[in-house]
């Protein structure tokens, strides 16, 4: 089996890994996913035992269709879902505090899981469930279906607690408990719904988007079909309009109070003390408020502020309250000559400003030795590590870093147990260490595939502005051979990190690099993890900044790199990605000299409006920035020469929900028209996700594709 196919059959060599870990809050247990093998793409729902260092398995999908149903099941549901022959697979799940509960869904049917007997129950549901959620007690589970928010009580009776319908023929476009896919993928926030610490009253979330555009996508390859309808506010169009209420399970209703109107996005909820805290945005994201929500009256009180002439940037894991009662959120340290992305506790430095703080895991330890573990880096933005900060009052600004070794590490806390997950060049994937106490107790354990390839790229800063750069030989490269490069390239604002000292990113450019280029990854500014002023320095100027950033590395390091021909340069994006890849043909045809966009956005106008106005502005004050990043009048304009006419291929997902097939479709027309030798590779039945994950066929027609614009270009 060679590789792209490999790479497909093992999920990317993830497939018999743990992920989604979770500790409980007491660290007796971690819960996981894994599946039983390299090629088996279903996943079962585990537990490691801290005290005796074992693992055992709580919930099989091949073994849960002959599960005897609650008494108060309903017959017809119960028989439905698919759960046989191993179809279904756990994709997530979600458990109490202490995780001594979790439930998931398997098609559709609902299931509680006892993670310390390791009884498995399935649940009466009134539809197909999604999100299921235990509360604090582990004695309820939360659930929505369609768009409404159900409760199963602990007798097994099924109970709506909020939902709107339309009438017939008029849907309410009104869904309680879910997140928009706007918020999801902007903010961060993909849950609709929380418990409170007693698991007597949700906070649940109402989304009206009654009044936001839909737009309908249609499968050519299936014209018998209905178009699907999406709902997707473009750049100044009217966004969905989210709510908060307090539900008591008796029926009881309180409403959340806050400017809405002035404030329309709900960033973060978090509820895990006395009162919810909330985080709320302007809609040009400059400004937003920290609040803290009375559970009884639904009145809201300013915690914090956060403000930037650019646009604000949350910290994920915040806000949340710290043992000593202090708020704690993020928010960035720009003055006296510093540079940081910290964390403040009711205004207080918390964290070092030497310190780029990424994610707040949660709390790690117990009592008064409580502290908090983060996320984080420290001078090398291709690394990240474990931080263990004290979070009580006069703590300082102290960070003790846990991890050593080089890589990119993440963590799991609970009690006095912490889980480590450490990935690097020199092993594949993710290691998965259970420690307590300082004393390490096992490991998850791993049944993945070897991976074909180590790749070394070599990692360096280049030019004045210090960007984190790899570059990547043929394993067989002998020096002083020239090679061609690709630069692929994501470069998206908020996107993860390219350049990364861990295996999994570099394999599929491995492959690349074996084809015979030196593969070359830029993370140009607007990347996030080296510092505030580098990332939002692209505000509204994206184009300019970020292709001056591309031509600029790969200048500074032919300097260094003297095997990279400079007159073979192809470059390779998707989403954000495709845009740049796109841009870069068309705009400097003198360096790039053949692209590959995937799923591109051709017209900002279009796209997401948290996002598009984020970075480029509201387009009503703003339309000369949008017309500036619009590739559809850059490809209308008739090359200067014919031969500066650079080929694009590209490659568009038609069942694509984030960047709809629109994009390439008028891009291949703008492209038609000026003359511009362009190929368009249509995937039906593909969404965005499968256009990233796609392997196999779509890559060699990829290869294909550049090395014939390659060797053209060099035979003319």
């Amino acid at each position: 089996m060679e590789y792209p196919e490999l790479a497909a059959a093992t999920g990317r060599f993830t497939r018999g890994a743990a992920r989604r870990v979770r500790v409980g809050a007491d660290g007796a247990r971690v819960v996981f996913l894994r599946s039983t093998g390299p090629v088996d793409p279903v996943e079962r729902l585990w537990v490691f035992d801290v005290a005796t260092g074992t693992e055992r398995l709580v919930a099989d999908p091949t073994d849960l269709g002959a599960l005897p149903d609650r008494p108060n099941a309903d017959p017809v549901e119960a028989g439905a879902g698919g759960l046989g022959g191993g179809a279904a697979s756990i994709t997530a799940y979600a458990t109490d505090p202490g995780a001594t509960v979790a439930a998931f869904t398997l098609d559709g049917a609902l299931f509680r899981a006892d993670l310390v007997s390791g009884e498995v129950t399935r649940l009466p549901a009134a539809g197909p469930a999604i999100d299921p959620r235990p509360d604090p007690t582990g004695r309820r589970i939360g659930y929505v279906t369609g768009d409404s928010l159900h409760v199963v009580h602990p007798d097994g009776t099924d109970a709506l607690l909020a939902g709107e319908t339309g009438s017939p023929g008029r849907p309410s476009y009104v869904t309680w408990g879910l997140s928009d896919p706007q918020t999801a993928a902007d903010f961060g926030r993909r849950r609709g719904y929380w418990w409170s610490p007693d698991g007597e009253t949700i906070l649940a979330a109402r989304v009206d988007a009654a009044r936001v555009p839909r737009l309908y996508l249609a499968d050519p390859a299936d014209p018998a079909a209905e178009p699907r309808s999406v709902p997707y506010p473009g750049a100044g169009a009217t966004t969905p309009r989210p709510s908060l209420a307090l539900l008591d399970l008796d029926g009881g209703w309180v409403d959340v109070h806050w400017d809405r109107e002035t404030y329309p996005y709900l960033a973060a909820v978090r509820w895990a003390d006395a009162a919810p805290l909330i985080t709320v945005l302007r809609r040009p994201q400059q400004h937003g408020l920290v609040l803290a929500v009375d559970p009884r009256t639904g009145e809201t009180q300013v915690h914090a502020e956060l403000a930037d002439p650019r646009w604000v940037e949350p910290i994920p894991g915040t806000p949340r309250h710290l043992p000593d009662g202090r708020v704690l959120v993020g928010g960035e340290l720009a003055h006296d000559g510093y540079d940081a992305r910290c964390l403040f506790a009711d205004g207080t430095l918390l964290t070092p400003p030497t310190l780029y703080v990424r994610r707040v895991v949660g709390r790690l330890g117990t009592g008064r030795g409580m502290d908090l573990l983060l996320e984080g880096s420290e001078g090398e933005p291709s690394e990240q590590h474990l931080y263990r900060v004290h979070g009580a009052l006069g703590g300082g600004h102290e960070a003790r870093r846990i991890t050593t070794g080089a890589g990119w590490h993440r963590g799991a806390a609970g009690g006095d147990t912490l889980v480590v997950g450490s990935a690097s060049l020199d092993a594949p994937g993710t290691e998965w260490t259970v420690w307590r106490g300082g004393a390490e107790v096992g490991r998850l354990g791993a049944r993945t595939a070897t991976t074909p390839y180590a790749p070394r790229p070599v990692l360096e800063r280049v030019t004045d502005r210090r960007l984190p750069t790899g570059v990547l030989y043929p394993r067989q490269h002998v020096a002083g051979r020239r090679l061609p490069v690709l630069l692929d390239i994501h470069g998206a604002p908020a996107a993860p990190q390219q350049v990364v000292a861990a295996r999994s990113g570099w394999l599929d450019r491995q492959w690349w690099a074996d084809a015979g280029f030196a593969v070359v990854v830029v993370d140009n500014r607007g990347t996030r993890g080296v510092a505030p002023s580098f990332e939002k320095v692209v505000h509204r100027r994206l184009a300019d900044v970020i292709l001056a950033d591309l031509t600029d590395a790969l200048a500074a390091l032919a300097d260094k790199h003297a095997d990279l021909d400079l007159a073979r340069v192809a470059v390779r994006g998707q989403g954000f990605g495709g845009w740049l890849a796109a841009l870069a043909a068309l705009r400097r045809p003198d360096l790039f000299r053949c692209a590959v966009a995937r799923s591109p956005i051709a017209d900002w106008s279009r796209y997401r409006a948290a996002y598009a106005e984020r970075h480029l502005g509201p387009p009503d004050d703003a339309g000369e920035v949008y017309a500036h990043h619009n590739l559809l009048d850059l490809a209308a304009e008739p090359p200067a020469r014919p031969a500066e006419a650079r080929p694009l291929l590209l490659v568009h997902g038609l069942a694509d929900a984030d960047v709809l097939p629109e994009h390439t479709l008028r891009l291949s027309a703008a492209l038609l028209a000026a003359g511009r030798p362009h190929s368009v590779l249509p995937l039906p039945g593909a969404g965005h996700t499968e256009v990233a994950e796609a392997a196999g066929g779509l890559l060699r027609a990829e290869l294909a594709f550049i090395q014939a614009a390659l060797t053209r270009d060099a035979d003319t």
